[in-house]
């Protein structure tokens, strides 16, 4: 938990065209800033704050709710730079890597390098070597050319130690393209690590184009699907999607026998060919005996995660005919969302009947089927 990303998110980016600001102008499906910051959500890295405009205030009460550090955006760069380390005060932070939202297309592989530079390193940032022949120009006439020779095209994340960044920001008079040349202000070294083609920034419309190909490139994407039944017994309450739903009847199983979490669960499971709850939890093992369904889907959400996959999307429903689950839907989907770390806009909980048909018609337990799609890059 020492180790931060800053992800500067205050501009505006005119060049890139388009009646929104880049940062929120959907790419591949969804939002450049999504991209950007699930990019950075890897168990390297204990926070992340978000810098973001003062003028968009519709996605501070969106991220307000997600798990992040929120910071004001500066007059420039710099100024929100200086907020958003300012934002990790206290927080015990030794290293910090700092990246442009507009930067989608970071590999894991880039941000492993940077960090690990750090080990040995007070600074260090990702540089492309210059291969093309350079010119001067003016009135697109070219007026002479210039040596490639040492040159390197900067990119992020560019990563510091904490203490050493920050003391340079606050000694910088303020002006700086980016935070290399803060630091090389201060005096600090920065070590040169290998940047990657396709990290590119996105500053004009065709870019747009560009990173959509490579972000669909070698995509590889799982789907599983989730089944699972639980008969009705004594009790005052069912817990279904981690909500403790008032019915005059509980349901029976070896732990809380939440029917929803199972099948979400075994979704997971099943989208990376890991079997069921049965196989990580077996119900002959008593210590599981009455455990909160929490437990299990934790589980196999850090197996998804540690395989380098990201859940998409849930899709669960449950069936049956009493208790009545629209009153509770929307309070199911915040809490699978808290504990799977997902936007709740990526879980969907709902419910059906059976038409008084079968066990479920009969009101003798509750059925669930959830489908689960996992996304690696």
């Amino acid at each position: 938990m020492t180790t931060a990303a800053i992800i500067v998110a205050a501009g505006r980016g005119t060049r890139a065209g388009g009646d929104l600001p880049k940062q929120w102008r959907m790419l591949a499906g969804r939002r450049v800033v999504d991209w950007t910051l699930e990019r950075f959500a890897i168990p390297q890295i204990g926070h992340v704050v978000l810098v973001l405009n003062p003028q968009d205030r519709a996605e501070w009460a969106e991220f307000s709710q997600q798990p992040l550090i929120l910071a004001p955006g500066g007059a420039d760069r710099a100024g929100s730079v200086r907020n958003g380390l300012a934002a990790l005060d206290g927080l015990g932070i030794t290293k910090v890597l700092i990246h442009d939202v507009a930067r989608p297309c970071v590999s894991p592989k880039l941000i492993g390098a940077v960090l690990k530079a750090l080990d040995s390193h007070t600074a260090a940032a990702p540089g492309l070597a210059v291969t093309d022949a350079l010119w001067t120009g003016a009135n697109d006439l070219v007026t002479g050319t210039r040596s490639r020779d040492g040159l390197y095209a900067a990119q992020t994340p560019q990563g510091f130690r904490y203490d050493a960044i920050r003391a340079a920001h606050a000694a910088h008079p303020g002006g700086a393209a980016d935070d290399v040349e803060v630091a090389r202000a201060a005096g600090l070294d920065i070590a040169i690590v290998p940047g990657e083609p396709d990290n590119l920034k996105i500053t004009r419309p065709e870019d747009f184009a560009r990173a959509e190909r490579i972000l669909r490139q070698d995509m590889d994407v799982r789907l599983g699907n989730g089944y699972d039944v639980h008969r009705f017994g004594p009790g005052d309450h069912v817990m279904l999607c981690g909500v403790r739903v008032p019915h005059e009847r509980g349901l029976q199983g070896h732990s809380d026998a939440d029917v929803g979490m199972h099948a979400v669960t075994d979704a997971l499971y099943g989208a990376l060919a890991e079997g069921d709850i049965g196989r990580h939890f077996p119900p002959s093992d008593p210590q599981w005996k009455g455990a909160a369904s929490e437990i299990f889907l934790r589980h196999a959400v850090d197996l998804v995660r540690a395989r380098g996959f990201t859940v998409s999307n849930i899709d669960c429903t449950l069936v049956c005919e009493y208790p009545k689950i629209g009153p509770h839907a929307l309070a199911m989907q915040a809490e699978m969302a808290r504990i799977m770390g997902l936007d709740p806009t990526r879980i969907s909980v709902k419910a059906t009947t059976s038409e008084r048909l079968g066990f479920t018609g009969r009101g003798e337990g509750i059925a669930a089927l959830a489908t689960a799609c996992l996304v690696r890059k």
